[in-house]
């Protein structure tokens, strides 16, 4: 299930390959008509929203995917530019012409501007999901600034964060990353963790987290908007990037899973891998917590990282940061999680 091109491994060099939407947030087909400009975008992916694994990506044919996939949403914290550039994220630049929010409504997939509403949206989509934890008013803020995003100006079928750019880059290649919002938001992952800890992902287990984090985001922020607004889950929502992987997988199509039995004996030193490990442990957590308490855990949690951090340390961390927060049978749980995937010292 590797993926054919690392999504990156140090973040000192470059970080590569993800929530409860607040209220106002994306309307599903058929709701009432929202108040901003109005987009199509997939309802998470098309494998997820729709459960057919035969997809292809068919060269980016509108016909290779079936309209059922897409939902209508409101583009929310547009600056009035009349482009896709707001309160928390912008297209920096894009192959081909600009998408127009005043269009947004009109693309598919078969044309690129679709890819640039898809990371747009998405983008915003999950820090409004931290706003809305409190992260920037009650507790400190997490990468809440306008994050670049540029659009199918990596050539391979891979997408980045960079750190000396702070911008993530999606490619094309295969299915293109940014129809996939569940890649979008692993990268919108690594990110948030550079914000709060710059250099983040120096050791090889510092690596792992760092992927671990991106997937857990993407598979909370797609579960929960679907919960939300009553969007079809066809498929394992443990899965991540379902559509993206249909090019390198095989049925049932997941990049990776956050649901897997991986322990800390199972690490092989590739941080994607070894990132199974983390992300289960989140995972639980969220599962023996609710999503809105663990989130909140788990993400205030990271501050407290160091950029080389192990896992051992960056799980005591995160205990003590439930303690701190919501007390010790939170914190308890917290340790059944992170003991669960056998992580010395826990």
């Amino acid at each position: 299930m590797a993926r054919r091109t690392s999504r990156g491994l140090i973040a000192a060099a470059t970080a590569t390959v993800a929530l409860i939407a607040p209220a106002g947030s994306a309307a599903a087909s058929g709701s009432a008509p929202a108040a901003g400009p109005q987009a199509r975008v997939f309802m998470v992916n098309p494998v997820q929203s729709t459960g057919d694994q035969s997809l292809t990506d068919a060269k980016d044919a509108a016909s290779a995917v079936p309209g059922s996939a897409y939902t209508t949403v409101e583009l929310r914290g547009l600056d009035g530019s009349g482009g896709l550039s707001g309160r928390w994220a912008y297209v920096r630049s894009e192959t081909g012409p600009a998408a127009k929010a005043a269009d947004a409504g009109s693309y598919d997939r078969h044309d690129d501007r679709f890819e640039q509403v898809m990371a747009y949206f998405w983008v915003n989509e999950a820090q409004e999901y931290l706003q809305d934890l409190g992260f920037g008013t009650e507790l400190r803020g997490a990468n809440d600034r306008a994050q670049p995003v540029r659009i199918n100006q990596w050539g391979a079928d891979n997408s980045f964060f960079t750190d000396k750019k702070d911008e993530i880059r999606f490619g094309k290649g295969g299915v293109d990353d940014a129809e996939d919002a569940e890649v979008i938001v692993h990268e919108y992952g690594h990110a948030v963790h550079e914000a709060q800890v710059p250099g983040f992902g120096t050791s090889a287990e510092a690596g792992a987290i760092g992927e671990a984090f991106g997937d857990y985001l993407a598979v909370e922020v797609g579960s929960a908007a679907a919960a939300r607004h009553g969007w079809p889950v066809k498929a394992n929502p443990a899965c991540v990037a379902d559509w993206d992987s249909v090019a390198y997988s095989a049925a049932p199509h997941c990049l990776r899973t956050v649901d897997g039995d991986k322990t800390y004996a199972d690490r092989t030193g590739e941080v994607h891998a070894d990132g199974e490990i983390w992300s289960r442990a989140l995972w639980d957590i969220r599962r023996a917590l609710g999503a809105r308490t663990a989130d909140r855990i788990i993400v205030n949690a990271q501050f407290g990282f160091a950029p080389d951090t192990s896992f051992a340390d960056a799980a005591a961390k995160t205990i003590a940061t439930a303690r701190a927060m919501y007390g010790q049978d939170e914190a308890d749980a917290v340790r059944e999680a992170f003991r669960a995937r056998e992580i010395p010292g826990i």
